[in-house]
């Protein structure tokens, strides 16, 4: 996603109007100040405790790099840091290779059934990734079904991490690539066929290199999502620690919370160096198009089509062999003794960590996640777009609310128990309830939201508020009456996901829960940590279905929506 877009230049002479000009300066004042504080409360001052309490001793004391020493000096500790580091590069480099070949059969290839392999490979976005690796203990654990295919070696370890990081990002990889790639020049590669050149010296010296920003942000975005991934390597990482397993044992483990935010903080500095990686190649690669582009047509080419449809055909059956094992093992009576279907590992209230209970919490915290985080990314891009004042109050506020793409999960968790459970602080009693789940799931997952809203409004040509403003129509009603209407399905995609973000996250929130607000995701982790492994597969599996719901429901939602309010698009 990319990152802050150029603000409108700020225009006194023609305000915007929000009624009589004196109250519409008041107002916008207003509403722009609100939004400082609420992106302070809610991503700002958390980081900020961060920060500062991995730069000072227990008494308060300014420490500088004293905890940064003692962390480097711990050879157990930079090792994790070393492993993370390795093992996500290799992960991003498999899942980033795999999806370019798949998305070259949906975007290049004259391939049969690419809406069902699509469809397929998208799947994983709806499962936490903890699916992913109980499902690889189902195959190639010491129980597994496939376990004689990897012969002596085990499971649980870099393989494991490797593989099971592999399997959950690779839709992510895919949904850039398949970006890029439709955004290929046809002139290019029919200027190429029309000159002779063969298929593979056009790939070579036309797709390969109009695809590369977008290679190099599959892999930085697939890099990210590894190594502030928590679940797959919590599951089957075994004894090989990496920087997310390290921060859990730190901070709920040892309650450490020093040495925990030294973790988090170098758990941040990849993510925050691919932040602005990834915003210097979506600057070049939006300079790179041209308004004379025109969509390929793939042409029919049967020894292409074919190898391509065997491999899609190949990594899908991965795919749903994976998810498959998840369901088939939840419904088994007693794994891999007795396969006969039961429902009993659906009777969670009688698994140790969590109950039916902690489903509902989930179903509550992903409607509320939805509808908040929706409200708050229309409200945030419509303050940074809209109006015409405060171009540096506007600035910073879309400042903010991009800045959770470079904060991990697990670190914006830390965060917030520095930051709420401070005896000082007068939002102390948040800590343990519903809202800071929600509120900190929000604060995830608002930046891909806010600028998918921001881009949705930047389509409206500024003539609307024009003509609204010489109407002398008050600026909340143009904003009710044209874009909240424009901006439907948008905001419709931006709650599904929420909602299914919401289901599935489990490294913010896993420090956050109580006795009562326990989630669904957290519930699988602690069954699969009490060795009920088969009540975890259950819960993952719900979980999933839950989401496919959801989304099923949003399609549907987006359909009435689109009839309703985008008549005026159909002649």
């Amino acid at each position: 996603m990319s990152a802050a877009w150029p603000l409108p230049a700020a225009d006194a002479a023609s305000p915007l109007k929000l009624g009589r000009p004196g109250r519409e300066a008041t107002l916008l004042a207003v509403l722009i100040g609100l939004g400082w504080i609420a992106l302070g409360l809610a991503v700002v001052l958390p980081v900020g405790a961060l920060l500062i309490t991995s730069l000072s001793h227990a008494d308060g004391r300014f420490a500088g790099a004293d905890h940064f020493a003692a962390y480097l000096a711990t050879p157990s500790l930079v090792d994790s840091a070393l492993r993370s580091l390795r093992l996500s590069a290799l992960a991003a480099a498999l899942s980033t290779g795999l999806a370019f070949v798949f998305a070259y059969a949906l975007m290049l290839s004259a391939m049969r059934c690419k809406a069902f392999f699509r469809a397929v490979a998208l799947l994983p976005l709806l499962a936490p990734s903890l699916l992913m690796a109980i499902s690889l203990i189902y195959l190639f654990g010491n129980q597994g079904l496939l376990k004689p295919w990897i012969g002596g070696a085990s499971l649980y370890g870099e393989g494991g991490i490797v593989a099971g990081s592999v399997l959950w990002t690779f839709p992510h990889a895919l949904l850039v690539l398949t970006t890029a790639m439709a955004s290929l020049d046809g002139r290019l590669l029919e200027a190429a066929q029309t000159l002779g050149a063969s298929r593979w010296r056009i790939f070579t010296s036309v797709t390969l290199p109009a695809c590369r920003y977008g290679l190099l942000m599959a892999f930085v975005v697939v890099f990210v999502l590894v190594i502030t991934d928590f679940g797959v390597a919590k599951v089957v990482g075994g004894q090989a620690n990496v920087l997310a397993t390290d921060l859990y044992k730190q901070v709920v483990g040892q309650q450490n919370f020093r040495m925990g935010a030294v973790v988090a903080v170098w758990l941040l500095l990849p993510a925050v160096l691919a932040f602005g990686v990834e915003r210097h190649l979506r600057r070049r690669q939006s300079a790179s198009l041209t308004v004379r582009a025109v969509v390929h047509v793939p042409q029919p080419h049967r020894p292409t089509d074919l190898a391509l449809l065997a491999f899609c055909t190949l990594v899908s059956a991965v795919l749903l062999g994976v998810i498959g094992t998840a369901v088939f093992a939840s419904l088994a009576n007693f794994w891999p003794y007795d396969l006969a279907p039961s429902f009993r590992h659906y009777d969670f209230d009688h698994a140790d960590g969590g109950g039916w209970g902690t489903y509902w919490n989930s179903v509550q915290m992903a409607g509320l996640t939805a509808l908040v985080g929706t409200v708050a990314a229309f409200c945030t891009a419509w303050l940074v777009d809209k109006p015409r004042r405060f171009a540096a109050a506007r600035e910073g506020l879309n400042l903010m609310a991009t800045l959770p793409l470079a904060v991990p999960g697990l670190a914006l968790g830390v965060g917030y128990i520095l930051f709420f459970n401070s005896a000082v602080n007068p939002l102390h009693g948040l800590y343990g309830t519903m809202a800071i789940l929600v509120l900190c799931t929000v604060a995830h997952f608002l930046s891909v939201a806010h600028l998918t809203v921001l881009s949705a409004l930047r389509t409206m040509d500024r003539e609307y508020e024009l003509v609204g403003e010489s109407l002398g129509v008050p600026a909340w009603r143009t904003a009710w009456r044209v874009h909240l209407p424009v901006c439907a399905p948008a905001l419709l995609d931006v709650a599904g996901y929420f909602f299914v973000n919401a289901m599935t996250t489990v490294s913010a929130v896993v420090f956050l829960y109580s006795p009562q607000t326990q989630l669904a995701s957290v519930a699988v982790l602690n069954m699969d940590d009490a060795g009920d492994v088969a009540p975890a597969a259950a819960m993952a599996v719900l979980i999933f279905i839950t989401a496919a719901a959801c989304r099923g429901l949003f399609a549907l939602a987006s359909v009435w929506v689109l009839r309703r309010t985008q008549a005026w698009r159909r002649r």
